[in-house]
């Protein structure tokens, strides 16, 4: 068995890859018992520790600046970070925690089946429509997702995207480009109704910050209305069956859930046609959740007032996209959380994670990986 080794795939050349994994041994204490040896596809540097917990940090960029705040775990921990199979063959054996930083489904899919001790599987993103695979499903081993890593600034996404529509920005821009004034009618939107598909933790940040400026909330939750679970920001709670009676009733609809055999394209041709004509969709959840081609039609056909989209069915959206022509559509690249610390708020919600892991103190965000969220 490997003790207290932290093992990091980086690419052979010299240059800006390494930095994170110099930063890293740098930080360590015991950074001058340190080794390089060959191996496939770059070099492993590795160093003695003490071993109480491995963990395999899986990211597709080794350059990444924030893998270096993995200095702040405990000294005992064993540590390998790579973006291949071959990168955590030394540890895989051993390995309690796989950590999907940034890499795709099917890597973390080859890993965890290399790992037979794995007792917890983290995944920086919210969503989990790629990582959720059947061995993984089936396992007992328990995942966590960067859920509420993220949701302030969707909130303020779909807020913006509000007012965009409500004071038509677009058109002040483009008077102010032409040089021509032209005074023009705005919608207040405090009294209007702000409807939410997949009310978990974006639903209630969109709710928290449209409520303050005295709009109402409807929402969408799998389960229904529950006398035990009253929130004071909603004044109605549908089931997934009574979404259209919610649509009907919205000014905004806002998608905010997670990808799943069930949201699949939850807002459809049907809902399309329930929606008021100065309706807006905005879509902050997964591309696939709103039928792309239906609200296409419907926003070229000028029978919803239009859409602001963050998520796309295809990313990054491909040239010629349809969506790129038309005037009533508001454009985000899946950026709308990007925030300048984004992904350093990400790994420090993992290192936190970690503590409550090696104290046996029950996790933040476990998945239930049956239902998908």
């Amino acid at each position: 068995m490997l003790h207290g080794l932290v093992y990091f795939a980086v690419p052979g050349e010299e240059g800006p890859a390494a930095a994170p994994v110099a930063a890293l041994l740098k930080a360590s204490p015991v950074s001058k018992r340190c080794g390089q040896f060959p191996a496939r596809g770059g070099t492993c540097v590795s160093f003695l520790l003490m071993d109480t917990h491995t963990i395999l940090v899986l990211s597709t960029d080794l350059a990444d600046p924030d893998l270096k705040l993995l200095a702040q775990l405990p000294p005992e921990t064993n540590i390998a970070v790579g973006n291949s199979v071959q990168a955590f063959e030394r540890l895989a054996a051993d390995a309690t925690v796989i950590f999907s930083w940034s890499a795709s489904g099917q890597l973390l899919s080859d890993v965890f089946s290399m790992c037979p001790n794995a007792r917890w599987v983290h995944s920086r993103s919210a969503g989990l429509d790629g990582v959720l695979f059947p061995e993984l499903v089936e396992s007992p081993v328990p995942l966590t997702n960067g859920r509420g890593v993220f949701s302030q600034s969707l909130g303020e996404f779909a807020l913006g995207a509000i007012l965009y529509f409500a004071k038509d920005f677009r058109r002040m821009n483009r008077n102010q480009e032409a040089g021509r004034w032209e005074p023009f009618d705005i919608v207040e939107i405090a009294g209007q109704t702000v409807g939410i598909l997949g009310y978990g933790d974006i639903g209630r940040a969109v709710a928290k910050r449209v409520s303050a400026l005295g709009m109402r909330v409807l929402a969408v939750k799998r389960h229904g209305p529950s006398i035990s679970t009253v929130d004071p920001l909603v004044q109605q709670i549908f089931p997934p069956a009574g979404r259209l009676e919610m649509i009907a009733q919205s000014d905004y609809i806002v998608a905010a859930a997670p990808l799943t055999p069930e949201t699949r394209g939850m807002m459809g041709e049907a809902e399309f046609q329930a929606m008021r004509p100065n309706a807006v969709v905005i879509n902050l959840g997964r591309g696939p959740v709103i039928d792309e081609a239906a609200m296409v039609r419907a926003l070229t056909e000028k029978r919803i007032k239009g859409a602001a989209l963050d998520v796309f069915d295809t990313e990054p959206l491909p040239d010629g996209h349809p969506l790129y022509g038309l005037e009533n559509v508001l454009l985000s690249p899946h950026s709308a959380d990007h925030t300048p610390d984004w992904t350093e708020q990400a790994m420090r919600f993992f290192l936190a994670q970690f503590e409550r892991f090696s104290e046996a103190k029950p996790l933040e965000n476990v998945v239930d990986k049956k239902q998908g969220y």
